[in-house]
């Protein structure tokens, strides 16, 4: 994981804005940059670097001799860079992936670009000679990016909102805010000889289910085979994501989806000689189904594995801290983030696997919630899948980017391959749902012959996050209401409409969250548009324990 930022017209000195760049520093632990761009008024690139591949040339903003004019800060990873050098014979000068976006943008332009790369990224290109800023991000939102547009020409970009806040205090003009960088969008803007900008146009480059223009390793499927054709794309999305300098590991909560990556991870890199046993990594209270079930699968694959046990004490102290670093009060994701945020903590300080594999997007590509059982119909379900995906940036993908980029990791989400999606998605609806009372049916069923995982984890049900890691005395859930019943009143809660007009806390849970979140981000309640709930059903709680299927 790395950290962008970037300043274009502002009015004061650069130098003192700077410092809010130091706001994402944790993204990037390795080295640090702040550049001013030659010959233009007050604009500015900040970097923070996480190393993860070509030690000597990675850092940016990035510059190659053979394209002057060109300026990048990229983070993300373009799985394809050496496809596409083959395919338009670009002469590379660095082992950086990222070099691949400025080949291909001096070839075609900008939409392009983005519509050949196969990976995950947020990115900001600066032409000189056009005097053009383009920003793109990734189809998912698997990166971050946010930005700042005021109407006299000022404009910044950062990969965390936090990284912007100092400077949108000291604006004058006070329409403008902090808003999240659309998933698979470009947006352009004229730079004026004064250094201001003005925005041009916006693009969709990739939607969700769309079959990319890149060249990938299968280029053919088999139409009478779907089990393998999962099989092969979901393998391929492993490999490609392999592509690293530093330690893998592998988040493992003993569930289908983190199971079967972390399966495959040990599976490839032992085909690939790689001179280290594979660490995985579960939690949980003391005694939780999560970390039973994890520890079979560990001893199956043969990983290097790691417990992290926490106490109630320990979940509830991190929750001021990890609010800020996830910049949401969304119930559910602060919820299943306390977890993860201890893993990736526990990781950074003990081990030194920096690349993190886990298994988010399964659930929204493959209909894994609990609810879709309840689903109306194949169309209604196909629906509701496809806008789980466009929101995943602001659900699971921000959940698991912001809690191992808090500790310097770097997260690798297989199932959001472009490839893999696709693939699935383009499957006819009706065969998608639940089948037989067994969430994502397909992908356990082509994955049945391989012999990878038990067959206890192969059929292993969906686990709500406060169950999966609650301890046998008490739940995760029941913690959490303990405590802030003590924190928040009636009265509180009673008054909460008024207090917090946007998207008003209808649970003391919910109260709780949104006075810290507008302790450190005061009157950004527009950042989350909505509480994450199931639906179909009439749940009053978010986690998928209040549902019927569930329980049985």
């Amino acid at each position: 994981m790395c950290g962008i930022w970037a300043i274009f017209g502002s009015d004061e000195d650069v130098s003192h804005q700077c410092s809010s760049c130091l706001q994402i520093a944790h993204r990037g632990p390795d080295a640090f940059r702040i550049e001013n761009v030659n010959h233009f008024k007050n604009c500015c690139f900040g970097f923070h670097r996480l190393a993860i591949v070509d030690d000597l040339y990675g850092m940016q903003p990035m510059r190659v001799r053979s394209l002057p004019h060109l300026w990048l800060c990229y983070n993300g990873e373009i799985y394809n860079y050496k496809t596409t050098q083959k395919q338009f014979d670009f002469k590379y000068l660095t082992e950086c992936d990222g070099e691949s976006i400025l080949h291909l943008y001096n070839r075609g332009g900008i939409e392009f670009a983005a519509k050949h790369l196969d990976g995950v990224f947020a990115f900001i290109l600066l032409d000189v000679k056009e005097r053009k800023v383009f920003i793109g991000r990734d189809t998912f939102g698997v990166r971050p990016c946010f930005r700042l547009l005021t109407d006299d020409g000022f404009l910044a970009v950062c990969s965390e909102a936090k990284g912007l806040m100092g400077l949108s205090h000291s604006l004058t003009d006070h329409s403008a805010d902090i808003v999240p960088f659309p998933p698979g969008h470009y947006e352009t803007y004229d730079l004026a000889p004064s250094g201001k900008v003005t925005f041009n146009e916006r693009g969709r480059f990739h939607k969700i289910g769309d079959a990319p223009m890149y060249k990938t390793p299968i280029e053919t499927l088999d139409d009478n085979d779907i089990f393998k054709n999962i099989r092969d794309t979901l393998t391929s999305a492993v490999k490609k994501r392999l592509m690293s300098q530093r330690r893998i590991g592998c988040m493992l909560s003993g569930g289908l989806d983190s199971s079967l990556v972390s399966a495959l991870v040990c599976k490839l890199l032992k085909e690939e000689g790689r001179d280290y046993p594979l660490q995985t990594f579960s939690t949980g209270m003391e005694g939780s189904p999560d970390l039973l079930a994890a520890k079979k699968v560990a001893e199956s694959i043969g990983s290097e594995h790691h417990e992290i046990i926490f106490t109630p004490e320990e979940g509830i102290s991190v929750l001021d801290e990890l609010i800020f670093h996830l910049e949401s009060y969304d119930i559910t994701t602060i919820r299943a983030s306390v977890g993860m945020y201890l893993i990736s903590k526990y990781i950074t300080k003990e081990t030194d696997s920096v690349v993190i594999f886990s298994g988010e997007g399964a659930d929204e590509v493959a209909q894994g919630y609990v609810y879709f059982h309840k689903s109306p119909s194949p169309e209604e379900a196909d629906e509701e899948s496809h806008r789980l995906c466009n929101d995943l940036y602001m659900f699971d993908v921000l959940r698991a980017d912001r809690t191992t980029s808090a500790h310097g990791l770097e997260l690798r989400v297989p199932f959001l391959d472009h490839k893999f999606v696709n693939t699935f998605m383009s499957l006819p609806a009706d065969v998608r749902r639940p089948k037989d009372g067994v969430e994502k049916f397909l992908i356990r069923k082509a994955f049945s012959t391989m012999n990878l995982l038990p067959e206890e984890i192969l059929w292993r049900p969906k686990e709500a996050f406060s169950d999966g890691v609650s301890s046998h005395k008490k739940s995760w859930y029941e913690v959490l209401q303990e405590h802030i019943e003590e924190q928040v009143n009636d009265d509180q809660l009673e008054l909460a409409p008024k207090v917090f007009p946007f998207n008003p806390p209808r649970t003391k849970e919910a109260y709780y969250y949104r006075q810290i979140f507008e302790k450190h981000f005061p009157g950004k309640a527009s950042w989350v548009p909505y509480y994450w709930m199931p639906r179909w059903s009439d749940a009053t709680d978010p986690s998928a324990r209040t549902l019927k299927h569930y329980k049985a």
